[in-house]
């Protein structure tokens, strides 16, 4: 077989340049194009960007959109639209959002439980808690587990379902997520309120211990108890259980003093019981224990001797009004600059002003508020004349 080598040589030298021409004009076409649609979805990304940190979230939700549309498989953007979407309490928007992503056959495992933890969350917002909760239910065995089973929790005690959010605080807890024990006994005693009311105080009593053994400190579980037993008519029982709180938690038993002095009362052990309430009133003053040791003393609170010593030590109006209930002829002596003591340490956080704009609040007006800098922000009239 013959071959033409000069004309072979010949074509060859005209084909490779030609060659070579049209894959460098065909690549910077590509180029340009790719350059094209690449600036223009960053340039809308950080536009929105800019928007969002300038606090001008219609405008960053427009760039946001038109990112979206022109790269339409960016996941980030898509999130990025729901949150500000849910931030602005367009919650149907987010929904659609975060739906489409879900839908999306691409999407990684990370992303799609994202996503999923993006749409309970909305659905929270909303207020639409029946989705809510299947939504974070969903969520079981991904990376947003802990999160959804704190939300259900939220969820179950918003629905008053103590036995669901007993299940629940005790799976965290064993999940290392932390310390549920003083919910836990709360949970136990809304059950035990719910067996006191359908008769069976069995079980409202085994509630109770179970509460009080989660957390020993707790004093809930050992008033309600106490409650309990002086509503049955076993008033020593019940002044036990409170002579138990009062030395654990005195605080929480000097609220409760009233219901004390009644079961003492009932129960024939006034006079002691007079003077556990008379110690506790020495260490810390209260309106509650003093109203407590009028009962015991069978006098109106505002003359018990103990009310110039509340209101020395703790001059609230509480304490003042018991005393101006009281007819003038029965006032203790000093009671008077006692009173005006109490009514001025109680007038004291009206007398201030508060800024329109910021609320920053001081005792003088000022032209200019320190906080915001706003002008003529103060109004010129005290808080308590608003």
């Amino acid at each position: 077989m013959d071959f033409d080598t000069p004309g072979l040589l010949l074509g060859l030298l005209v084909a490779l340049p030609a060659a070579f021409l049209l894959g460098w004009a065909a690549s910077r076409f590509d180029l340009r194009q790719w350059r094209r649609s690449d600036r223009q979805a960053p340039k809308a990304y950080f536009k929105g960007l800019n928007l969002l940190l300038n606090e001008q979230t219609d405008k960053a939700i427009d760039a946001f959109i038109e990112a979206v549309q022109h790269d339409p498989d960016t996941s980030e953007l898509h999130f990025a639209l729901g949150s500000l979407f849910r931030r602005r309490g367009e919650f149907e928007r987010a929904v659609r959002v975060h739906q489409h992503l879900l839908q999306r056959a691409d999407l990684g495992e990370a992303d799609r439980a994202r996503a999923q933890h993006a749409l309970a969350q909305d659905f929270m917002k909303a207020g639409l808690f029946d989705r809510a909760e299947e939504a974070f239910r969903a969520l079981a065995g991904t990376p947003f587990e802990t999160e959804s089973r704190l939300a259900l929790l939220a969820l179950a005690e918003r629905s008053r379902d103590w036995h669901a959010a007993a299940d629940l605080a005790a799976q965290l807890e064993k999940a290392g997520t932390g310390s549920f024990s003083q919910r836990l006994a709360h949970f136990h005693c809304e059950l035990a309120l719910e067996a006191e009311a359908r008769g069976d105080q069995a079980a409202a009593t085994a509630l109770l211990d179970k509460a009080q053994a989660l957390a020993p400190q707790a004093a809930r579980p050992a008033v309600q108890r106490a409650q309990a037993l002086a509503k049955a008519g076993r008033h020593a029982e019940a002044l036990a259980v409170w002579d138990g709180l009062r030395q654990r938690n005195p605080e929480a038993f000097a609220r409760l003093a009233g219901d004390y002095a009644a079961c003492a009362q009932a129960a024939g052990q006034a006079d002691t019981a007079r003077e556990a309430l008379a110690a506790l009133f020495r260490q810390a003053p209260g309106i509650d224990l003093l109203r407590a040791l009028a009962t015991l003393d069978g006098v109106r609170p505002g003359t018990a001797p103990q009310l110039l010593d509340l209101l020395r030590e703790q001059p609230s109006l509480s304490a003042a009004l018991e005393l101006l209930d009281t007819p003038r002829a029965d006032w203790p002596e000093s009671a008077r600059q006692s009173v005006r003591d109490a009514v001025a340490r109680a007038a004291r956080a009206g007398q201030r002003y508060r800024c329109a704009a910021c609320g920053f609040e001081a005792q003088r007006h000022f032209w200019q508020c320190p906080g915001c800098l706003g002008w003529d922000t103060f109004p010129p009239r005290h808080i308590e004349e608003d």
